[in-house]
């Protein structure tokens, strides 16, 4: 059959099959890296940058970008619920825009500090609960929220969504529990 023929709805071609397959090792490359990339900035070594960049404010920075992609995930929601298609793709860009301004300034903070920072408070279990949840499923968002895009840039209707009734309550989730897991370090 030819990819010329109008194929039945819901149905891939050939050539949409190989496009999705490029775009698929694109995101399962990209979120090798990243992940990969902060795993080493927390867990690896650093050279000797300390001091040459005053990083102090990047905390409340990275917190405030974490709640402004929260807000911007409740508000496209609420826009794709009330049908408004273009107003959803428009908050979940900002969304995508202000997780990769946190990726950049969280990578950045870790470049230039000595590594993350000892909780002190008196939540210890609650705090330590939270932050392997955090980090677990912030390892998930990368590939989950990039296809979840990529499929509702491409107008996947039916597997965007799908994919978003997943993709949603975890990048939610890492966006809330970023802002508590600051507010816990930093009282």
């Amino acid at each position: 059959m030819s990819d010329n023929i109008s194929a039945p709805p819901g149905t891939v071609t050939g050539s949409e099959a190989a496009t999705e397959g490029f775009w698929n090792r694109i995101i399962a490359i990209l979120s090798v890296i990243i992940v990969g990339a902060v795993a080493f900035l927390i867990l690896g070594p650093r050279p000797e940058v300390g001091g040459s960049l005053d990083v102090s404010a990047l905390p409340f920075v990275n917190m405030t970008l974490n709640s402004i992609t929260t807000v911007l995930l409740l508000i496209a929601f609420w826009f794709i619920r009330a049908r408004r298609i273009g107003a959803h793709k428009n908050a979940m860009l900002l969304a995508f825009g202000t997780s990769t301004a946190f990726l950049v300034t969280y990578v950045i903070y870790h470049w230039f500090k000595a590594g993350p920072r000892a909780y002190a408070g008196d939540w210890t279990t609650f705090y330590y609960v939270v932050l392997i949840s955090h980090i677990v499923l912030a390892i998930f968002v990368v590939p989950l929220a990039l296809t979840t895009l990529h499929r509702g840039w491409i107008r996947q209707d039916a597997r965007h969504r799908a994919l978003a009734k997943v993709s949603l309550p975890i990048w939610l989730y890492v966006s809330v529990t970023g802002v508590l897991l600051y507010v816990l370090l930093y009282p």
